[in-house]
């Protein structure tokens, strides 16, 4: 090995992340310690061969970093060149000599893939034991890395025994090793370190390399057109690559068996290859330690939501499953605590994953559902999935696994994972009304110990509301036939919407008033919120509701009203029945909101030059309720705002609900010409707009409120008996 081919490897890395989309996230650097490092990797690609020795290389301050390798692989150029970052074939005479020599010496790390090969089905696990199935069979895992750290610990020992008791023997063993001083085998100890390598997404298909690959090579192998499709689709589409480094296993609390220790300290000789008595007992400390080392890479996992998805589909034992119930129970399994005692997640699932649940804002579980169906797991049929076939692996080529049953993959590689199998079981076999009961009650108790902790972290003494202005509303009805989710406004609190939705409720029907993030606080706690946190308080609330009843209506005022259209939009659920929005602020009357721009600019330059004392972050407010409102309003809110309702306005187009707008025609706040084109651009076939006579914004409030109650009551009517 030489440092130039090292540095050639990281040449290639460098181009090759020019037209790769591959993204490397590393973790627990800090559980590799000093020492003569084995670092044990579970194997599923060839990319690890080039990408591992490279991080490693520099998380172990340049030492280098030697591997084992297949011996096919050493033919021609790509010998050559494997033979020049350290690669040594498995069949090599002089292998384990080489790895013990430079691990006492400390020239080199190495890097060992204890399956021996690439685990290509994931099938890692067979009667709660660790079993890997590959081409030609089934086998346990190798236990060489673990007799070759053995070896390694058990001559350092022996040296710097045998340098008190029998020096001439130390000599002879430090020339056959090449040691020239003991000192510093003294000050270290040889280590394992477990590492897991989790790839996300995983997808084999067509892409440009493997159609060239069918361009230039006549009948290619099954193998190459899996490897080709699968690592290819990967690298140029995109994936993530969490590799987690865990605690380092010492070798040498694993020599305390007398036979070994007999060993170690024996006055007599006996070379490198010669049989020692304590050879058994070394046999069963390296299984032991195999075990170990196994359990700890599987355990490292990155759970993400295809393995969720996939464990989750093949769990379920009904062969009809509604698309909504399967997202619930994964929304589920992810809000399960997770952890160095659970399982580590994929930063995908560290978010809020309302997502799950309402919209599918990423796509992830659309994605997932056109693999199942594409390899003819899963059919659609209206709002339900119908199982064709097990996600469990049937026989199939083994260089064709990943190609034909991407979903089994899935499925095998968290098998080992116990306590999140036992929690997606449990999820499974549930009934479907459990898991809605069991949706309804982590919302709402999110939503009010959400607004706890809001409440007292911002909370100002005389300028904060009462508590009960901002907690959220929910009322129950009669039957679960109908249920209604209001948003208040902006710099309001649930409070404003209370007499409109005990109003609703009188005729049995479901209510749910949200407070929306930021709100019934302080300005304070607004001034940090964006779009995207009212967003997802609106699909939280949505989520709840569609969780309970049969039929939903989404409604709201001013910038709520906006939620409502943007969320009508966007969620595409079977059980939203109609929309309505009072008082939308597509343009506003205000002049001053004009500005914003222009000091939300002022804020950020007196920001850069460090003035933060003369920054303009609230204007005064002077609301028609100000027993509910704040009194001041945050710059950023207002640009906030104006995200908000841009986007709803771009999607107006897609709401195709029942949809009532209702405005009053001498608004102070909100320009009734922007609500009449908003009407204009819904893309609903049955749509009203109604005109208020009012002077004042805050139409559900005071006098004339009881006119748009009935206005609201007679939407809803029709929608749950229509005409």
């Amino acid at each position: 090995m030489n440092r130039f081919a090292y540095r050639t490897t990281g040449f290639a890395i460098k181009t090759l992340s020019l037209f790769s989309k591959a993204r490397i996230y590393l973790h627990g650097e800090a559980n590799i310690p000093q020492g003569s490092l084995i670092f044990v990797i579970n194997h599923f690609t060839r990319m690890e061969t080039l990408f591992l020795p490279y991080h490693i290389y520099y998380l172990t301050g340049k030492k280098p970093v030697w591997s084992l390798g297949d011996a096919d692989l050493f033919k021609g150029a790509l010998g050559d060149y494997l033979k020049a970052v350290g690669v040594v074939s498995t069949r090599s005479p002089d292998r384990d000599m080489l790895i013990v020599k430079s691990l006492l010496t400390g020239e080199a790390s190495w890097i060992i893939y204890p399956e021996g090969l690439m685990v290509k089905n994931k099938k890692l696990v067979e009667k709660g034991r660790f079993m890997l199935s590959y081409a030609g069979g089934k086998h346990p895992p190798h236990t060489g890395a673990a007799t070759l750290a053995l070896r390694t610990e058990f001559y350092r020992q022996r040296l710097i025994a045998l340098s008190e008791t029998l020096p001439d023997e130390a000599r002879r063993l430090m020339s056959l090793f090449q040691i020239k001083d003991i000192e510093p085998l003294k000050a270290t100890r040889t280590m394992i370190v477990p590492v897991n390598i989790t790839y996300y997404p995983m997808r084999s298909r067509e892409n440009t390399l493997s159609r060239l690959a069918e361009f230039f090579v006549d009948h290619p192998s099954d193998r190459m057109m899996d490897e080709i499709m699968t690592e290819g689709a990967m690298l140029l589409s995109g994936v993530d690559i969490d590799i987690r480094f865990g605690a380092a296993i010492s070798i040498q609390d694993c020599l305390t068996a007398s036979a070994i220790e007999r060993d170690i300290s024996a006055i007599r000789t006996f070379d490198f290859d010669d049989p020692i008595s304590s050879r058994r007992a070394m046999r069963k400390q390296a299984w032991k330690i195999m075990q170990q080392y196994m359990t700890a890479i599987y355990s490292m996992t990155t759970v993400n939501p295809d393995h969720l998805f996939a464990a989750m589909l093949d769990k379920i034992p009904f062969k009809r499953i509604e698309a909504f119930d399967l997202r619930r129970r994964v929304f589920l399994a992810v809000t399960q605590k997770t952890g160095p005692s659970g399982s580590f997640m994929h930063k995908s699932l560290a978010e809020n994953q309302i997502h799950l649940i309402t919209d599918d804002n990423y796509n992830r579980f659309r994605d997932f559902i056109e693999i199942a169906v594409e390899k003819k797991i899963l059919a659609r049929k209206d709002n339900d999935l119908i199982k064709l076939s097990s996600t469990h692996p049937r026989v199939l080529d083994f260089h064709r696994f990943r190609i034909d049953n991407p979903i089994a993959v899935m499925v095998n590689e968290i098998e080992p994972l116990v306590r999140l199998q036992r929690s997606i079981r449990c999820l499974a076999w549930q009934p479907a009304f459990w898991i809605r009961r069991r949706i309804i009650r982590f919302l709402l108790e999110k939503a009010l110990s959400d607004y706890a902790r809001d409440y007292v972290a911002f909370y100002i003494e005389g300028e904060s509301k009462d508590k009960s202005v901002g907690q959220p509303i929910l009322i129950k009805g009669r039957s679960n036939k109908l249920g209604i989710v209001l948003f208040h406004g902006y710099m309001a609190a649930p409070m404003e919407l209370k007499g409109l939705a005990e109003y609703l409720a009188e005729n049995g029907w479901w209510v749910y008033v949200p407070r929306l993030k930021g709100h019934g606080t302080a300005p304070e706690d607004l001034a940090i919120r964006s779009a995207a946190d009212w967003m997802n308080s609106a699909d939280e609330a949505i989520a709840l509701i569609t969780s309970k009843c049969r039929k939903v209506v989404l409604g709201g005022f001013s910038m709520g009203a906006g939620l409502a259209l943007e969320a009508a939009a966007r969620i595409r659920h079977p059980a939203l029945a109609g929309v309505f929005a009072v008082c939308p602020p597509f343009r506003l009357q205000d002049f001053s909101s004009k500005f914003v721009p222009a000091v939300s600019m002022w804020n950020r330059f007196m920001s850069s030059v460090k003035r933060e004392d003369v920054k303009k972050e609230f204007v005064e407010n002077h609301p028609e309720n100000p027993h509910i409102n704040y009194l001041r309003n945050p710059v950023s809110g207002v640009r906030e705002l104006d995200k908000l309702m841009k986007s709803a306005e771009s999607r107006l187009g897609d709401i195709h609900l029942p949809s009532l707008l209702v405005q009053s025609d001498e608004d102070p706040v909100v320009d009734e010409k922007g609500t009449r084109k908003a009407f204009k651009l819904l893309g609903s076939e049955r749509k009203r707009c109604l005109l208020i006579h009012s002077s004042r914004h805050g139409i559900l409030l005071g006098d004339g409120a009881t006119e748009v109650y009935r206005a609201v009551e007679e939407f809803i009517s029709r929608l749950v008996k229509p005409d």
